[in-house]
């Protein structure tokens, strides 16, 4: 049975090795007043302290560009835990593993109506005398009322310390358990990182799979350098061209509809924009998905081949294209462009991604088209008949033809160029197939990168 707030609070106030610091700014102590509601609190904290002023933060912690951010955050959990350590070291640092907690939050306030966010973090010892180890996430807000979100911040804040102590050797009971007590819809934890003495060789990309995939965040993101990033802090004021695709295996069409679509995108861009543009590539849940677990090893796979092509990666559950839009758009006002097959063109057009909008096929494109998205489309060849299919001259249903016909008139979909039409006759499929069979031009066809996880990936699908 699932422990209450109240009770995983009084386990850590009645644990004698467990003892640390508490410091929160934005929305008033919140953990730290879970802790005090329960009983034997003195036996958990050594101190708790909010700075509201600027002034007074900057006094206690260094100035900060942006007060809710992972920097700020950053400064409070080396100011809190160096002085935790300097003071309370030497007198129990034997038989104590100390923590310091730490929140910088925007909640709610005063006919605001802004976004609502934090950084929660806690750094903490994983026996007495070890080396620091961090655990930080990003969290937001989404109930409407300030004294609701503050009652979730609490509760997200004294489920990230207990499961710190209690379930950082299982990342699925970890990650679950940080939205214990709370029911679905008031928080997205979008980012989640374990650094320092305990974690020096986890691989973070991890934390954002299995958020994704106990839905605590419908996307997150990582860099080439492997580095998980918040959408937010590196979405913001920037345009975005995406590429929707499994990437199994990665192959050089790929990277050519990139190339392609790069240069129609920009073009329509202001100096600026084009040199901030940024490009992602989407990877699926759904297509991660053999039988009904999802594989890590394939997922880390394609990440890997995808960041040695110095690209950005971001992970979804958004199958509709709309829906993908919206969460871009939620980061960035700046145009945002989409790369999709002719496949995933027609796939469009299939009831079942608007089967749950009351306005149908109608609403799903008005989502998606609303806020400025381009589709941009890869042409497709019929390997058999030699024909070239492109956006110009792909067949829409009967019944959205002149639908179709106005995307294209007004530019909302535009088509691709190719000038090397013998990569568009194979598929992800065909390379498994030719690589089954021992058949070597495969390797014309993927990236040199790519190679190893392509044959591992092959041989998966072996019958």
């Amino acid at each position: 049975m699932m422990p209450t707030t109240y009770e995983k609070a009084q386990e850590l106030n009645l644990d004698p090795l467990v003892y640390g610091t508490f410091a929160e700014i934005g929305a008033g102590q919140e953990t730290a007043n879970c802790f005090f509601r329960a009983s034997g609190t003195a036996g958990l904290v050594a101190k708790t302290i909010s700075a509201y002023d600027m002034t007074m933060s900057d006094a206690i912690y260094g100035r900060a560009d942006r007060y809710v951010s992972a920097t700020r955050l950053a400064q409070m959990i080396d100011h809190e835990y160096s002085i935790l350590l300097e003071r309370l070291g030497p007198k129990r640092g034997n038989d104590t593993t100390f923590f310091s907690f730490c929140n910088t939050v925007r909640a709610r306030g005063w006919q605001d109506s802004g976004e609502c966010h934090g950084w929660l973090g806690v750094r903490f010892q994983m026996k007495p005398g070890d080396e620091p180890s961090d655990i930080v996430l990003h969290v937001r807000l989404l109930d409407s009322r300030t004294i609701d979100q503050m009652e979730a911040l609490g509760t997200i804040g004294v489920n990230l310390i207990h499961s710190a102590f209690r379930h950082r050797g299982h990342l699925q009971k970890f990650v679950e358990s940080l939205v214990d007590n709370l029911v679905a819809g008031r928080v997205e934890v979008d980012l989640l990182k374990f650094t320092g003495h305990g974690y020096g060789f986890f691989d973070n990309r991890l934390c954002a799979l299995q958020l994704v995939e106990s839905g605590l965040t419908d996307a997150t993101m990582f860099l080439p350098n492997g580095e998980v990033v918040q959408p937010a802090e590196a979405l913001h004021s920037h345009p975005v061209l995406l590429l929707r695709g499994s990437f199994d295996p990665v192959m050089n069409v790929h990277l050519k509809m990139l190339e392609q679509a790069r240069e129609g995108f920009v073009s329509s861009l202001v100096e600026e924009d084009r040199i901030a543009a940024i490009e992602l590539c989407e990877i699926s849940m759904h297509n991660l998905l053999r039988g009904r677990a999802i594989d890590p090893v394939d997922f880390l796979d394609r990440a890997d081949a995808l960041q040695s092509l110095g690209k950005t990666v971001l992970l979804s559950r958004l199958a509709e294209f709309h829906r993908i839009a919206a969460f871009l758009h939620r980061y960035t006002s700046k145009p945002v462009g989409v790369i999709l097959s002719i496949g995933l063109l027609n796939e469009l057009f299939k009831p079942k991604w608007s089967e749950n909008l009351a306005g149908g096929l109608l609403e799903s494109f008005g989502r998606l088209f609303k806020d400025g998205v381009t589709l941009f489309v890869f042409p497709w060849k019929n390997r058999r008949s030699g024909e070239l299919v492109t956006a110009g001259t792909f067949l829409a249903p009967e019944d959205s033809v002149h639908l179709y016909r106005h995307f294209l008139a007004n530019g909302r979909i535009q088509s691709i160029p190719c000038q090397d039409d013998r990569i568009l006759s194979y598929t992800g499929r065909d390379v498994c197939r030719m690589i089954n069979s021992n058949d070597p031009s495969w390797r014309q066809l993927v990236p040199e990168v790519a190679w190893t996880m392509a044959e591992r990936h092959a041989q998966l699908r072996l019958p």
